[in-house]
């Protein structure tokens, strides 16, 4: 039986939003592909969305645990791990289809991405990809080939 593979565009899109619609496809089944993790954005007050992030890569000891990751896309699989079952065999097979890249790989050059609603306010928001180097995180784009 073929899988049905749902690749989606985090580019403009909320963290949430794409988590739970990530989370759900996951669970129903399907493999999702989620590029441009960089480029999800994260509403809210800049400063306390930068302590909370802060705080939680401190909570626990390094040995032992919780590890909060640092790079975009491993902070967005993060996020949809909470949003599954992961304690279950259900939710970990789900989680085990689950792929996130920053920016656009080669092999995935060819394939058209749908788009989760687009944070569109003019509040107060950070981006995934701020967000990580501010914690620390040291990522480049992937360079395309032409």
């Amino acid at each position: 039986m073929a899988q049905a593979v749902r690749y989606i565009d985090a580019t403009d899109g909320a963290l949430g939003r794409i988590g739970s619609v990530a989370a759900k496809s996951l669970l129903n089944g399907q493999t999702v592909v989620i590029v441009n993790a960089q480029n999800a954005v994260i509403t809210g007050n800049k400063k306390n969305i930068l302590a909370k992030y802060q705080h939680l890569r401190t909570v626990g000891s390094v040995r032992k645990g919780p590890q909060y990751p640092r790079q975009p896309h491993r902070l967005l699989k993060r996020v949809v791990r909470g949003m599954l079952p992961f304690r279950q065999a259900r939710g970990r097979t789900a989680y085990a289809r689950l792929t996130v890249h920053i920016g656009i790989p080669d092999e995935l050059s060819e394939v058209t991405f749908e788009n989760v609603p687009v944070y569109r306010s003019r509040g107060k928001f950070i981006l995934l990809g701020d967000l990580s180097r501010e914690l620390g995180a040291n990522f480049v784009l992937p360079k395309r080939s032409k």
